[in-house]
């Protein structure tokens, strides 16, 4: 297991382009699988690991697939799928895996697919997506972990979400795109991603309208084409980035990440003390000397992401005054605060809120990354601690982030990955 090792205390500045959405990327992969011929290309893949278990999943079921990681372009030919079972092994890997239900059961009429794994925040059941698979007509049952779905009706259908899943609306898309009848989503998923997915489906024949609100009507199409389509840029970490500027006193531009796509979290920052500016593709961030601390309650989009609860948290760890956070998505999603203590921070959590009165400087420590975005959270603080940290179980992180340590060192940050026995 690789570590970062990183000396704190330097300014996080300069120019950087973020990388392709992961959280696009995965769906839109998985979608390729409705192309019942010829080949589609999708470029601005980011190379991490969750993208690689996806394609291995892709490639078990018969679609043949090729990526050019130094491009960041993905080829994939699913003409002659070979199979309709998308196996444990891969499916446990990663949460996002179980967007191929959609795409499988309208390409084939039925799939079967693993239960998920991927990160532990809590309860993130695949109930809404089972239901609305239901609502749609769908046989569904159940088995030693696994979930079979079978097409048994078309026509006319409305399937309503208790609450906004991305995942959820986005497996639904993709199981109405193909067929007959047309199928509403009430209470749909309004994320950029979602809106990414939409956009690829589009492209290809589909007939979608209404993605980015909360009520999205397909009407099902015989066939999708092969297209070449862009996965747009990733908001999460362009967060990322923004809050590590903001923390270490930095002054950062960023591109590649549309400004509209992060608005509650640059009124946040701006709360915060930081001169923002933006334009139709450009983010730039100026810190102040010391953050000012503020509150902040995370929602589905357009509210404050849950993804970036982490960062927005080692933020105020060094804020003046008390910040109050609330986590209203996850459960589960506050263990980055007792690491964030050992590095010197104040924080007291009750249910699902936190308190965070701000420290004049952080220490350095030994910290573990839980998932993610946790990880990616420790990584900010470190980097705002005065000494050296050491933040391990890397592997988290790189399923969200490529080469995070390498683009945080052309911002002028002390980072380096170590093999686990270099300790």
């Amino acid at each position: 297991m690789d570590t970062f090792v990183i000396n704190g205390g330097q300014p996080i500045s300069g120019k950087i382009r973020a990388d392709g959405s992961k959280n696009a990327a995965l769906p839109i992969l998985a979608g390729t699988l409705l192309m019942a011929e010829g080949q589609t290309t999708i470029k601005n893949v980011p190379p991490l690991q969750d993208i690689r278990v996806m394609l291995k999943l892709l490639a078990s079921l018969g679609a043949v697939v090729e990526y050019d990681e130094d491009d960041e372009t993905v080829t994939v030919d699913a003409s002659n799928l070979t199979g309709s079972v998308a196996s444990y092994e891969l499916v446990s890997q990663m949460r996002g895996a179980f967007v191929a239900l959609g795409p499988l059961l309208a390409r084939l009429g039925e799939a079967t697919i693993s239960l998920p794994g991927g990160c532990s925040l809590g309860a993130r059941p695949v109930d809404y997506h089972i239901k609305g698979l239901k609502a749609m007509g769908a046989e569904i049952s159940e088995e030693n972990g696994y979930v079979t779905a079978k097409r048994t009706s078309g026509g006319a259908s409305l399937v309503c979400f208790d609450r906004q899943s991305h995942t959820g609306t986005e497996n639904i898309m993709f199981a109405a795109a193909l067929g007959t009848g047309n199928t509403t989503i009430i209470n749909a998923a309004c994320d950029p991603e979602v809106v990414d997915v939409a956009n690829f489906l589009n492209a290809a024949g589909a007939k979608i309208r209404g993605a980015g609100t909360g009520q999205i009507e397909i009407q099902a199409v015989s066939r999708l084409a092969p297209i070449t389509y862009t996965v747009s840029g990733d908001r999460l970490v362009a967060g990322t980035y923004l809050f590590a500027a903001a923390c270490t006193g930095g002054d950062i531009e960023i591109t590649g990440a549309a400004p509209d796509s992060l608005t509650m979290v640059l009124e946040k920052l701006s709360a915060m003390g930081c001169q923002v500016n933006t334009s139709d593709s450009t983010i730039k961030l100026k810190a102040p000397g010391r953050l000012t601390a503020t509150d902040a309650v995370t929602y589905p989009f357009p509210g404050f992401p849950t993804d970036l609860q982490p960062c927005i948290m080692a933020a105020m760890t060094v804020a003046e005054g008390s910040s109050r956070l609330r986590e209203t998505i996850f459960e589960d999603r506050f263990g980055h605060a007792m690491e964030l203590r050992r590095l010197g921070a104040d924080i007291s959590i009750s249910s699902d809120e936190c308190l965070i009165n701000g420290v004049d400087n952080l220490r350095g420590a030994t910290v573990m990354a839980g998932d993610i975005r946790a990880g990616a959270g420790l990584v900010i603080a470190a980097l705002a601690a005065g000494k050296q940290s050491v933040v391990s179980r890397v592997y988290h992180i790189d399923r969200g982030y490529a080469r995070l340590d390498e683009k945080l060192r052309s911002l002028g940050a002390n980072i380096e990955r170590r093999a686990s026995s270099a300790q």
